[in-house]
C-alpha cells in the first residue's frame, strides 16, 4: 500500500468520503475492503461503512498514519508515492542514524562512496530494489545527508575490528557485522566487500591471519567464494551449521545449475571443495534448497573448520 492510498484511507476516516480514482481501484487491499463492504462505492465517491471501517482503520492505520505524516512532512515528502514498507525503512534509517547505531555508519558510507546497489543490498530486500526509484534514493540522501553514487563496483572494504584478531571472516552479507559482541569477544575480525564486489580484495592485507569465507550456500554465494579465493588463495570456506531451506518456499532467486545432475555441483570448481563439502552441495541441489548465511552459528563454523584443516 502506497502513501497515496494511505492518505485516502485517512480521509475516509476523518471526512467520511474520498473521490474515486484509479490509484485506489488498483490497490489490492482497498479492493478487498470494497468486496467485504467496509467501503462502499457511492457514485463519484467512496464512503465508509461506519462501524466496519472504523474498526479496521483504528486497528491497522490510525496510529501509524500520524507517525508517517509527521516524518514525511519534516522532509517535504508528502507528495511522494512511497510504499508503506519504504516509509518504515526511511524512519528506521533516520532513527538509527540519530542514535549512531546505523551499520555501516553514515561516515563509513560517505568514505566508501557507497553505490545505490551497495546501499540497497545492505538495507533493502535485494541489490536491485532501489533501481529506478529516484524519489526513494533522493529521500535516503536527504535523510542521511549522503550522496549515493552510480552503480559501480564498491571500492571500500567494511571491517568490524577487534582488539587482537586471531581470525578474519569475509562475509557475503552484512548481518554478522551488525552483531559485534560475539566476534569481538572471540577475536574475530569481520570483513564485508559487498557480495560479488571482491576485486578490491587484491589490496587487502590479511596480516598472515587465517581467513575464511562465510556466505549463503547457494549458487551465487559459492561462486563468490571462488572469486574471493582467486584473489586470496589461502581463504577457506566455512562449513555451515544450519539446515537448508526450500528455494521455492523462500522465493529465492539463486537457482542451482544442472539440478538433474547434482554431481556437476552446479558448475562449481570441485577442486576447491573437500569431499564432505561436495556431499553437502549435492544434497542441497537434490533437495532444491539453500542455506542462509545468517542462520549459521559463526563461532561454531570457525571452530569446526579450523579443526578440519588442522587435522588435514
Amino acid at each position: 500500500m502506497n502513501w497515496t492510498v494511505l492518505k485516502s484511507l485517512n480521509e475516509l476516516y476523518h471526512y467520511r468520503k474520498v473521490k474515486k480514482k484509479a490509484s485506489l481501484e488498483n490497490d489490492s487491499e482497498f479492493s478487498l475492503m470494497l468486496d467485504t463492504k467496509e467501503i462502499r462505492d457511492n457514485d463519484k465517491f467512496y464512503v465508509p461503512n461506519d462501524e466496519l471501517y472504523n474498526k479496521y482503520y483504528e486497528k491497522h492505520h490510525l496510529e501509524n498514519f500520524s507517525v508517517y505524516y509527521e516524518f514525511l512532512e519534516k522532509y517535504n515528502l508528502l507528495k511522494k508515492r512511497f510504499e508503506e514498507d519504504d516509509i518504515k525503512k526511511l524512519i528506521e534509517l533516520e532513527t538509527k542514524n540519530r542514535a549512531q547505531t546505523l551499520i555501516p555508519s553514515r561516515e563509513q558510507l560517505i568514505e566508501a562512496q557507497e553505490t545505490v546497489r551497495g546501499f540497497s543490498t545492505m538495507f533493502f530486500k535485494h541489490d536491485k530494489y532501489l533501481d529506478r526509484k529516484d524519489s526513494l534514493i533522493d529521500a535516503i540522501n536527504t535523510i542521511l545527508n549522503i550522496k549515493l553514487v552510480e552503480n559501480k563496483d564498491l571500492q571500500y572494504l567494511y571491517v568490524l575490528q577487534c582488539d587482537n584478531p586471531k581470525t578474519i571472516v569475509l562475509c557475503e552479507n552484512l548481518d554478522f557485522l551488525r552483531k559485534d559482541k560475539m566476534p569481538r569477544a572471540n577475536n574475530i575480525e569481520l570483513w564485508y566487500a559487498g557480495g560479488r564486489n571482491v576485486k578490491k580484495l587484491k589490496y587487502a592485507d590479511t596480516r598472515r591471519i587465517p581467513i575464511f569465507y562465510s556466505g549463503d550456500w547457494d549458487k551465487d554465494g559459492l561462486e563468490i567464494f571462488e572469486l574471493a579465493k582467486a584473489i586470496i588463495p589461502q581463504i577457506q570456506l566455512l562449513y555451515p551449521t544450519a539446515e537448508g531451506k526450500s528455494i521455492v518456499d523462500t522465493n529465492h532467486s539463486s537457482l542451482w545449475k544442472h539440478p538433474e545432475k547434482p554431481e556437476l555441483l552446479s558448475g562449481l570448481n570441485k577442486t576447491l571443495y573437500p569431499l564432505h563439502y561436495q556431499k553437502k552441495i549435492k544434497s542441497l541441489i537434490k533437495e532444491d534448497s539453500w542455506i542462509i548465511e545468517e542462520s549459521n552459528d559463526l563461532k561454531k563454523m570457525i571452530k569446526a573448520t579450523l579443526k578440519y584443516y588442522f587435522n588435514n
